[in-house]
């Protein structure tokens, strides 16, 4: 977006624009515009936004010396150029400036302000001290995209009911297969949001959706899952996860929303003899949410099975951590197949590993059983087979 006029800037990074714009779109309802302070107080005093649950207020309130000059000096029903990248992304009209207290923020996003937490730290460095509210303009372009990408899929097999995941999938594991399966016995159409961070750790977005890709074309039923990317913003960050999740998932269109039980945003406490959850304190968010058993692989019961069904103790269980599944990948092991599946495993470290092996011809005829005819085969073949070899049993 090019502005004609030299209004002077606000500038932004590209999470407080995906809040923008999520914000914008309406994704984000019942709230659809910034919060002004009397609305901020609401919200910090009863966690409510008409009559909807709402976790902490939504505000604009970027770092920075300059920015903080601009909104100090900014005149009711100016306008203002929403700068990210050093390009003009939109513009707002100033109706209130206020000030905020970072710290208090903190908390109410995150639950602390210790700093030495990474994602703590992150939003205090991108935090200022004053917020603005007023109308605004933004591409959504992107996001109503993906809204009619799933009104169209829902359409075309007439979907009743459609179960919203959210998911990194950093990697892909045999209990998030389980838990896509589990959901899709009762439902018409899954919608993963696959999460797309603000930093570099893990596996790419790109190769983490190729991977969800392949999964979702080779094993699961046609036209009933689809994966779209879902900006993971510091909004979604801490315990109020949950609240977002469900309230993004219903104004995209989907009823009913899957987590799994270990999730880290469900903030489980005791009340009244029973154990209760966030979930238990969602008010005016229609839709509905499920919360799926915890799996893990058991050596005595030799197949993935729910705790809750399992009767051997958890010292006969493999539990599906995804960071150390990831740490063999990144030191180039391939994953036991109970863990992960072998053609996934594959794609990631010959992905991760391009070009390992210096005769990969010769190391894959000396080794692997073949049929005398010379055919190409890719690293990722090679490690299929070599998967295959490792599940031999009769020499072990």
């Amino acid at each position: 977006m090019a502005s004609l006029r030299k209004n002077r800037a606000l500038h932004i990074d590209q999470e407080a624009f995906s809040a923008l714009a999520l914000l914008k779109s309406g994704m984000l309802a019942p709230v659809t515009q910034l919060m002004n302070e009397q609305e901020c107080n609401q919200v910090l005093e009863k966690g409510m936004f008409n009559g909807s649950t709402f976790p902490f207020p939504l505000i604009l309130s970027p770092s920075g010396t300059t920015n903080e000059s601009v909104l100090l000096s900014a005149q009711r029903g100016e306008i203002l150029d929403l700068v990210c990248d050093k390009e003009v992304v939109g513009e707002i009209t100033v109706d209130e400036v206020f000030a905020i207290d970072p710290s208090k923020r903190l908390r109410q996003i995150y639950g602390t302000e210790d700093l030495s937490h990474p994602g703590v730290n992150a939003t205090y460095k991108r935090l200022g001290k004053y917020a603005i509210s007023g109308n605004y303009t933004i591409d959504v372009t992107s996001i109503t995209s993906i809204r009619q990408t799933i009104k169209n899929a829902q359409d075309q097999i007439a979907a009743k009911h459609t179960t919203a995941i959210f998911m990194a999938a950093n990697p892909l594991h045999r209990a998030h297969e389980r838990l896509i399966r589990q959901s899709l016995e009762r439902t018409d159409l899954i919608v993963i949001f696959l999460l797309k961070p603000y930093n570099s750790s893990g596996l790419s977005y790109e190769l983490r959706e190729e991977v969800l890709q392949f999964f979702v074309k080779n094993y699961l039923p046609l036209n009933r899952v689809m994966i779209v990317p879902l900006e993971n913003s510091y909004i979604f960050a801490g315990g109020n996860e949950v609240i977002l999740d469900a309230i993004v998932a219903k104004n995209y269109g989907c009823n009913r929303l899957m987590i799994g039980q270990n999730h880290a945003g469900i903030g489980m406490y005791y009340d009244r003899n029973a154990n209760k959850s966030i979930i238990d304190r969602m008010k005016g968010i229609d839709i509905e949410v499920s919360m799926s058993s915890e799996y893990v692989y058991c050596n005595m019961c030799k197949t993935l099975v729910s705790i809750q069904t399992c009767p051997h103790g958890h010292h006969h269980h493999i539990s599906y951590h995804s960071e150390s599944i990831l740490e063999l990948m990144k030191q180039g092991l391939l994953p036991p197949a109970v863990l992960v599946r072998k053609e996934i495993s594959s794609l990631i470290v010959s992905s991760l590993y391009p070009n390992r092996f210096k005769n990969l011809a010769k190391l894959y005829y000396d080794i692997m059983p073949v049929n005398g005819l010379l055919e190409e085969h890719s690293e990722r073949d090679f490690y299929v087979e070599l998967m295959k070899l490792y599940q031999t049993t009769s020499l072990t």
